[in-house]
This record gives structure tokens, sequence and C-alpha cells, in this order.
């Protein structure tokens, strides 16, 4: 028996894959590229793969984690090779290698947001503006919650989950790189920074969110 560590990553309109599909997706691409994988015993026995982060509908993640149980060594190139042969347009497997961190050391994600501005400094100003909103008294963010079988809305404040942030350029214009609480009782979205930054200075008027690697809590990738 061997457990496997893969990063992959989720690109372009696979991001529109919900969490749940792409558990039926990799799932299927494993088997189709004839992975021995290990399946738990039991009335309803079930293949072993576990995503420790899963990543928001409409988000992009450049490096993200699956364990795999396998109940024979495969070869790490060779795993990686077998899935893109069966993986569709937008999911690809990057690396593959032992499993050795724990996925409840992962406290901190790393983000980077993408706007549409012209310029540099237009982002500066907005992002200037954002930050007068955090000094004034936090950025604030309204998620939908439940209340009994209601839904209501909920205040949050976002900035005690905002960990750092800065802005450069980028292709698609300037990206806000920013890492943010990533813990399975305590997690920021990046879609509701995004609403408190756009409630407090504006919406641009183009933005893409990818997620670029998962951290433990002094900042260092978790591997």
């Amino acid at each position: 028996m061997q457990d496997v560590r893969i990063f992959f990553e989720k690109r372009a309109r696979a991001k529109y894959v919900s969490h749940l599909d792409l558990m039926r997706c990799l799932s299927r691409a494993v088997r189709r590229a004839r992975v021995p994988l290990w399946f738990t015993e039991g009335f309803h026995p079930h293949a072993y793969l576990n995503f420790p982060r899963p990543l928001p509908l409409g988000q992009e993640g450049l490096r993200e984690p699956l364990l795999l149980r396998l109940e024979q060594p495969v070869p790490f190139d060779a795993l990686c090779a077998g899935l893109n042969k069966a993986l569709p347009e937008g999911l690809r497997a990057l690396e593959a290698g032992a499993a050795w961190g724990d996925p409840a050391e992962i406290a901190l994600a790393d983000y980077a947001l993408y706007f549409s501005f012209l310029r540099t400094e237009d982002a500066q100003i907005w992002l200037a503006q954002a930050h007068l909103a955090l000094r004034n008294g936090g950025l604030q963010a309204t998620r939908i919650g439940k209340q009994g079988r209601r839904k209501v809305e909920k205040a949050v404040d976002v900035s005690g989950m905002t960990h750092a942030w800065r802005l450069e350029p980028a292709r698609e214009g300037v990206a806000l790189r920013c890492t943010l609480a990533c813990q399975s009782e305590r997690s920021l979205n990046p879609a509701l920074l995004c609403g408190a930054l756009f409630a407090a200075a504006g919406e641009p008027p183009v933005w893409k969110i990818a997620r670029t690697a998962l951290c433990k809590a002094d900042g260092s990738p978790w591997e």
C-alpha cells in the first residue's frame, strides 16, 4: 500500500466544475488510467481520494492537492502521465510524490486576484481606498447563512482573516496577491474579500480569482 500526493491545476472552463463533479471526474480519470487504487472494506467500498481544502466554484487552482492511496507503488512520472491522458481540458496533473504533509497543518492560502486596471497607479488608488476603510473599522462583507431553515445575510469582518496583500503588474492588468485564512473551522473565501473591497472602493470592470498555493501557519508552502 502506498500513499501518494498529487498536485494538479484547475484552469479556464474547468473552474466552473463543482467540487462534487470534480471528485467524480478525477475518480473516473484514475480508473481510466488503470491506477491501482486502494478501496475501503465493508458493505460500501470506495476509493480513497482526499481533497484537503476544496476549491470554491468559479475559482482557478494552480497547485491543488489530491491524496490517493494505492494498492501497490507506481512510478510518480508514469502516474502523472497516465492521468493527463485521461483528464479533460482545464485539468492537469503537475507532479506526484510521497504523501507526507498532514492536511491539518494547512492554515493559510495564497491567492492572486486579477483586476483589469489599465495602469498600476489606478489600482494603487483603488487599493488605498480599501486600506482607508480597513483603518476606519475593518472591511465588511456579506454572506448568506442559515438560521434554522431560513437563509439570512450575515456580516463578516474579513480584515482579521487577511494576513498580507500586495499589488503587482500582471498580463490581465493588475494582480492583488493576498494570503487568507484557510482552516477547516476558519476560512475566508476570496470572493468575500472581493465583495468587501468593491463595497469600499468600487468594482473594477473585470476580475478573476486563482489560488496559487496552500500554506502552513508560518507561511511556508504545504507539501
